[in-house]
């Protein structure tokens, strides 16, 4: 983890965005954020990867982020991982490709997520949602390699 005054602004508002908010094997939800920065090796990577979910699955907006003072630098990384609505999930993980620091968050995010020793009881369902994100590890990796 890097701590500086924006990481650790960033790590305020995750805990308090996600505040209440349970993870699928019901842990606080802030620990997965938190688990995804703790790879991050910079700090404009490391508050995305803290703030990645946030845009996504609360009620916080990239203008509140914004006007909270997070950088461009920051919110344009934070656009391209939030998956909208009616976006078919492999055109989401090609368009956010495009940002080296998009690719490292996601691929720790989809490296935890796919983690199903966190689970206490693994459904097909979550097999499905592993194989789901298999395809863009390997798809992000080659990226990564060109």
């Amino acid at each position: 983890m890097i701590y500086t005054d924006m990481t650790k602004k960033a790590i305020s508002l995750m805990y308090e965005a996600h505040r209440g908010q349970m993870d699928k094997g019901g842990f606080p939800y802030c620990f997965h954020p938190f688990h995804v920065a703790e790879s991050m090796e910079d700090e404009i990577s490391c508050t995305c990867a803290l703030l990645h979910d946030v845009v996504e699955d609360t009620d916080y907006t990239l203008q509140d982020l914004a006007e909270m003072g997070f950088p461009e630098e920051v919110t344009d990384v934070l656009k391209l991982l939030t998956h909208q609505d009616g976006v078919p999930y492999m055109d989401y993980v090609k368009n956010l490709s495009v940002s080296p620091v998009a690719r490292r968050v996601k691929l720790s995010d989809l490296r935890h997520n796919s983690d199903l020793s966190r689970l206490s009881h693994v459904t097909e369902e979550d097999l499905q949602r592993i194989e789901k994100y298999r395809e863009a590890i390997a798809f992000l990796e080659s990226v990564n390699e060109s």
